[in-house]
């Protein structure tokens, strides 16, 4: 994901912006600069917002004053005098980032340089709207925040990611009406008393690979998530895609088996059915109670209501043939549904990530070797199957470029300052 290098002097209609407008809008083409490719000098700014030196010294000079940039240092010389480096301070703010599931809720604090301050908390309660849940996610994160040192003032706003049906132009939940009709970010906004910006799980995952972990630097990418059910993120030239209203994405609801079972959505046979982690724990319970050996019933003890997919994912590590076939099995209906993407979209590369990643070449393996029975060989051959670098992390890193951008653009379409840098409590 590039840099704009688009001047910022017109509105779109061949009108030039009042001057102060244009300052505004060009602090803000700095931060993105800064945050989405690092440190820069002068002369490099001012090539990529085709601005002069004094412009852009003008702008950093304020920047400065307000908190957000600093000199990292000398740089690399092109000849002559070598340069003054800039960029973001990583302290002049912090973001909250929280991974929403159906089974659990992940919390993580991060700085403007994208680095994690202190540990990624685990929740054991999964996305609710009642007042119970939203009490305890307040509790943590406030706990975290406190651990951490980090006082209020200091967050720029919350990157929250949910799964499901989520309509991105009204900001509503279909698959969580319990939030009513009104944009979720704003339950968010007043529990926490800070912006929030919500994002589809799955989506934030692509971003989080796109702009930190594996495809970093490509351009098309397609990311599975693979849990208890199965989601698309798909980043096109750069940049995410949403769909029309936002449903993109529903890769597990592609019909694989047409005789197979009713599946959630109220179809026949998805993809999800077959081979999503809950797909693959009711094969294992089924089976098991009718008296297949498996070293998952030793796991749990002999209760079969216990088996998740990290019980199957770690019977299969430790060798447990029924394991493995369930994975292997799930692979091959993975690869027919990945084949139809590569034949669609001729991407780079397919990152899998969510809780069957896990599973690692256990997983990948029988995917790559049934895509040579389903692919055409010339585009599987320009497209790499690897597993997500980022793991648990990748939604909740994908969160933050979707706060610093729509933060900034906000406090500065406001004409308002960005406000101090982060201070920490003593």
């Amino acid at each position: 994901m590039k840099a704009s290098k688009k001047k910022a002097n017109s509105n779109g209609d061949g009108k030039a912006f009042p001057q102060n407008i244009k300052k505004l809008l060009l602090k803000k083409q700095v931060i993105d600069i800064f945050y989405k490719e690092g440190l820069k000098t002068i002369a490099e700014l001012c090539e990529m917002t085709n601005n002069s030196i004094p412009s852009i010294t003008n702008i950093m000079n304020e920047l400065s004053a307000e908190g957000l940039v600093e000199n990292f240092g000398i740089g690399e010389s092109k000849g002559g005098r070598k340069p003054s480096v800039y960029g973001l301070k990583p302290d002049a703010g912090v973001i909250v980032s929280i991974d929403l599931s159906r089974k659990y809720s992940r919390i993580g604090i991060f700085n403007l340089h994208n680095q994690q301050i202190g540990r990624i908390l685990e929740v054991n309660q999964g996305l609710e709207n009642s007042d119970d849940f939203l009490a305890t996610l307040k509790e943590e994160t406030d706990n975290l925040l406190a651990t951490n040192k980090i006082s209020k003032k200091s967050l720029l706003g919350f990157g929250i990611t949910i799964p499901g049906l989520i309509d991105i132009k009204k900001g509503i939940s279909y698959s969580y009406p319990q939030f009513g009709d009104k944009p979720i970010a704003e339950t968010f906004e007043k529990l926490f008393g800070k912006r929030s910006f919500i994002e589809h799980d799955t989506k934030a995952m692509a971003v989080g690979e796109a702009w930190f972990g594996y495809a970093k630097g490509k351009s098309n990418v397609l990311f599975i998530n693979i849990g208890s059910g199965i989601g698309l993120g798909i980043i096109i030239n750069g940049e995410l895609y949403h769909g029309n209203s936002g449903f993109c994405g529903e890769f597990g609801h592609i019909q694989m088996d047409p005789d197979g079972e009713l599946c959630y959505c109220g179809k026949i046979g998805c993809l999800e059915t077959i081979a999503s982690g809950t797909a693959l724990v009711k094969k294992s319970q089924e089976k098991i109670r009718n008296g297949k050996s498996s070293i998952i019933s030793n796991i749990v003890d002999k209760k079969t209501e216990k088996i998740t997919l990290k019980t199957i994912i770690d019977a299969a590590n430790q060798g447990d043939l029924f394991a493995i076939e369930l994975i292997e099995e799930a692979g091959e209906y993975l690869a027919k549904g990945i084949s139809i993407l590569i034949h669609l979209f001729n991407p780079e590369a397919i990152i899998i990530g969510g809780e069957m990643a896990e599973a690692g070449n256990l997983i990948t393996d029988p995917i790559r070797q049934k895509l040579n029975k389903y692919t055409m060989l010339r585009l599987k051959q320009d497209t790499r199957i690897v597993q997500s670098e980022l793991k648990e992390k990748a939604g909740l890193m994908g969160t933050l470029p979707m706060v610093v951008g729509n933060t900034f653009s906000l406090r500065y379409e406001s004409g308002q300052p960005t406000g101090p840098a982060v201070s920490r409590t003593n």
